[in-house]
Formats: C-alpha cells, sequence, structure tokens
C-alpha cells in the first residue's frame, strides 16, 4: 500500500495489540502508545526476587479464540508457548472438607452430576447442547458485530438464533430450571462472575461461558499469561508496529470533527486514524473537548460497572499440600456478596474469593520449594480504599484459607503485595477503579453498549467498555472488529 495510512492506538491491552497487528499486516503503519512500561494492559506481570506474577487475567478459556487470532499470521498457539490443560480445570470449596474438583473430561463431569443429583445427566445434557450453540453462534457472529446499530440483528437467521439464544432470560432462571442442586447451580452460575453482573441480571445467552468452562476447559501458558501479550506484541512488531512505552496521551486535538493530533507526555503524533483502547470513559471524559463526546458524565455514573478487585500478590516459602491451580472459596453466601456490590455497594462482610498458585503448573514462576498466591476478592468500584482496610481483608481471607485449605502460611510470607482501586485508577484510568468493565447486563449488552465509533469520524474505541465486553478472549476479538471498521472508512474516504 503506497502513502501508507497512519493508525495511532491508545493503548497497548489487548485489544489494542489484536487491533494494532492486523492493521499493520494489512499495510497501515501503526504505532502504540503506551503509559505504562510494558504491553498487556492489566495483563502485566511483577518480578521480584525470583517470582513472576500475573498481575491480572489468570484464566485461560477459549482456546480456538486466540488459535484463530494467531492463524491470521500463518502462526498457531505452539508457535510462541506451550498450552496445557488442567485437569481437574478448578476446586470449589464449599467449606471445610466439603469441596467440588471439577474434572476435564465429560465422562467425569456426567458422573459428577449424576453423584450430586441423580438423573440430572439428562438435563446437563440438553444445557450443554443449547450452551454449545449459543457458542458457536455467539462466539462466530455475534461478537463480531461492531453493534453500531440495532439493525444489524435484524437479519432473519440471527433473529432466528436469537430466539434460541434466550438473550431476554437470566441465567438464574435457567439455572434453577434444570438442576436442584445448590452445588450443581453455583458451578453452573460461577462463570458470569467474569461478566460482571448477577446470574439473575446476566442473560441466559451467557451459558455459552458453561459450555467454555466444562467442554473446551482451562488451559495453561506454560510462563504464565504474558506469554499471550508477548506472542501478540512479537506478532505486531514483525508487521513493523511502533511501540512507545511510558508514554501517555494528554490531549486529542480535534478540528473540524478530525482527529488531528494526539499529545502525550513524550511528544505530539499526527495520524489518519486513532483507536482508544485505553479506558472509555477517561479518553472520552478527559482528553476530549466536551462538543466531541458522545455522552456525558451522568451516563457514565448511570452504568452498571463490573466490580474492582482486591489482589495480592503473595511469595510464600513453602510448598503447600492439596492445592489446585484455580481454587475458588464459595463457604460464604454468593447473594449477599453480589448485594454488596450491586445493590448497596460496601465492602463485603463475607467475601468469595479465589486463589490462584500457578507454580503448582508451572516450576518457572517461583524458586524451588516455593509457591507463587495469587488472591482476589470481587468488591464494588468506588469504594474508599485505604490501607487498613486492605490488610483487614488480607488477615480474613489467610484465616479462611487456612482453615478450608489446612494450609497456614501466616509465618511462610516472604513479601507481599496488594491492589486495588486507586491502583486500577493509577494505571489503567479505571472508571471507578473498575477491573472488568461494564458489567454485562440485559441493558448492556450488543448495541446498548458504549458505541465503539465516536463522533469524531477518524476515532474510534476498542477493549472492554465496548463491545463485544469484557474478558481476554472478548478483547482480542473487539481488536479485530475495530481495526475492520478502519479499513472500510479507509474505503469509503
Amino acid at each position: 500500500m503506497d502513502n501508507k495510512p497512519k493508525v495511532i492506538v491508545i493503548g497497548a491491552g489487548f485489544a489494542g495489540l489484536a487491533a494494532a497487528a492486523v492493521l499493520a499486516k494489512d499495510g497501515f503503519e501503526v504505532t502504540v502508545l503506551e503509559k505504562n512500561e510494558m504491553a498487556g494492559g492489566r495483563a502485566r506481570t511483577w518480578e521480584k526476587d525470583g517470582f513472576t506474577f500475573d498481575m491480572g487475567p489468570s484464566w485461560y478459556w477459549m482456546p480456538d479464540v486466540f488459535e484463530n487470532f494467531y492463524q491470521l499470521f500463518n502462526k498457531t498457539t505452539a508457535d510462541f508457548y506451550d498450552l496445557q490443560r488442567l485437569s481437574p480445570s478448578y476446586r470449589i470449596y464449599f467449606g471445610k472438607n466439603d469441596r467440588l474438583d471439577i474434572p476435564s473430561t465429560l465422562t467425569e463431569l456426567y458422573q459428577l452430576f449424576e453423584e450430586l443429583e441423580p438423573n440430572s445427566s439428562k438435563n446437563l445434557d440438553s444445557f450443554l447442547a443449547q450452551a454449545k450453540y449459543k457458542y458457536d453462534v455467539g462466539m462466530n457472529e455475534y461478537v463480531f458485530k461492531p453493534s453500531h446499530s440495532v439493525m444489524e440483528y435484524f437479519d432473519p437467521r440471527l433473529a432466528l438464533s436469537g430466539i434460541k439464544l434466550q438473550l431476554l432470560g437470566n441465567m438464574r432462571k435457567h439455572v434453577h430450571q434444570l438442576f436442584k442442586n445448590d452445588k450443581l447451580r453455583k458451578l453452573l452460575e460461577f462463570p458470569v462472575l467474569f461478566l460482571g453482573a448477577t446470574p439473575q441480571n446476566t442473560p441466559a445467552l451467557y451459558s455459552l461461558m458453561n459450555y467454555a468452562d466444562l467442554v473446551l476447559g482451562t488451559w495453561y501458558p506454560n510462563g504464565g499469561m504474558h506469554k499471550i501479550v508477548s506472542a501478540m506484541q512479537s506478532i505486531a512488531m514483525e508487521h513493523g508496529v511502533e511501540f512507545k512505552f511510558n508514554t501517555e496521551v494528554t490531549k486529542i486535538n480535534v478540528n473540524n470533527n478530525i482527529a488531528e493530533e494526539v499529545v502525550t507526555s513524550e511528544g505530539n503524533y499526527k495520524s489518519d486514524f486513532i483507536i482508544g483502547n485505553a479506558d472509555y470513559q477517561h479518553i472520552e471524559q478527559k482528553l476530549l473537548n466536551s462538543e466531541n463526546r458522545r455522552y456525558t458524565d451522568k451516563y457514565w455514573d448511570s452504568r452498571t460497572m463490573a466490580p474492582s478487585c482486591l489482589l495480592f500478590y503473595v511469595a510464600v516459602d513453602k510448598k503447600l499440600k492439596d492445592i489446585l491451580h484455580h481454587n475458588l472459596f464459595f463457604d460464604e453466601n454468593f447473594d449477599i456478596h453480589a448485594e454488596e456490590i450491586y445493590t448497596e455497594p460496601k465492602w463485603p462482610s463475607k467475601p468469595l474469593f479465589y486463589v490462584c498458585c500457578p507454580s503448582v503448573t508451572d516450576s518457572s514462576v517461583a524458586p524451588e520449594g516455593c509457591e507463587n498466591l495469587f488472591f482476589l476478592i470481587p468488591v464494588a468500584p468506588g469504594l474508599k480504599d485505604i490501607e487498613s482496610k486492605r490488610e483487614e481483608y488480607f488477615n480474613l481471607i489467610l484465616e479462611r484459607f487456612k482453615e478450608l485449605t489446612g494450609n497456614d502460611i501466616h509465618n511462610n510470607i516472604l513479601f507481599k503485595r496488594s491492589y486495588a482501586m486507586k491502583d486500577f485508577e493509577r494505571d489503567y484510568h479505571a472508571f471507578k477503579g473498575n477491573a472488568y468493565g461494564l458489567a454485562n447486563t440485559l441493558k448492556q449488552t450488543a448495541f446498548l453498549k458504549p458505541k465503539m465509533a465516536s463522533t469524531v469520524t477518524n476515532f474510534l474505541y476498542t477493549g472492554q467498555l465496548t463491545v463485544p465486553g469484557p474478558g481476554v478472549p472478548p478483547a482480542i476479538i473487539s481488536g479485530q472488529v475495530v481495526a475492520k471498521e478502519i479499513k472500510k472508512k479507509l474505503k469509503k474516504a
């Protein structure tokens, strides 16, 4: 392509990396501006004393999405990292001496359901068949729509799919109609936690996540989740993408509805197109003048945000007994915790939490004889974030961890680091310190999300606050979709 069109990508998260790589491959001159010291956005790493911590995403689901992306560049997953399926997939603790290991094979899964609820395997068969249909249609058609307008969904074939996809029902009703056992219900409702809403407010469409979980499986890239970032960055650079780190965008200058210049801490950049992969609300409300904004402060304040997180990265000087890579602690009431996130936002009284121990699978992330632990508590966005509150919750979950697993690590902690709302705001300009973007409620799904298209002619958004939504695979798809939209705009110009 002569006189290559220039594209500036603001933010090197998964969506920004995907968009940059696709556009560079198609002949664009692409520069990625990233305020932090490395690519990955929330999927950065932190290294200290031989320990390597994934700071954000830790679940590798939907391996087909990653593989399909790599194949756009005539690569495969195996070209970048060794991917292994975890077995068991993960463990759920319901109380002391009361836990469930989720098997990685369907035969064992059906056996588990029968043990907990006799004659439930027939309903599981029906549930998974519906979930597969939703996954096949949702992940191959719905998520690749830019959702500029509801008219995109008026294709008669998609309308029929829409009925089968259960866009109007909710996950709680869908699961409870089929299963009576409380543990099975919690197992099937758990994946929507990644979508940032309660099962009652999440469309039944998202049982597609159960297909991703129970059928496609839980995987791990040896070396850690940042291996995905490294893979995508290497593809982008191979096609000529230039990365500028420690370069924060402070202003976007617009003239006659055309973005002419991106102002940064390290200098100014001119381009033909701009893609915003940083926090949507921050870009719109802080980097653009009011006349160039689609939404108001009132609009953003009225959005239902996905939770934030209180995270702890913990180095332990001993090996733990009987712990899996992924561990969910559901020994307290989920509905009460959810209410304290969404209905009456407050610090949770008896939080559920999650512990990742990647050193169980991967010896490279911790020194010999040590463990690498990642604790996560979902909390409401916008809470007052103070150090004393962080310590209070750290002590609380250490006691619960000891009680439920038998592992007392109080006196074995080499060091720890906490991370919460203030950090999300500082590092990512995350609106209200959210960790997962917008909640995927019925009123914030598909074309009801913040638009990918800006009011500024040559500017588009991508990432977790626009379509298709939060999560690593959706972010990668979002980057592919915005790249396609840029190419459409170029053809029309």
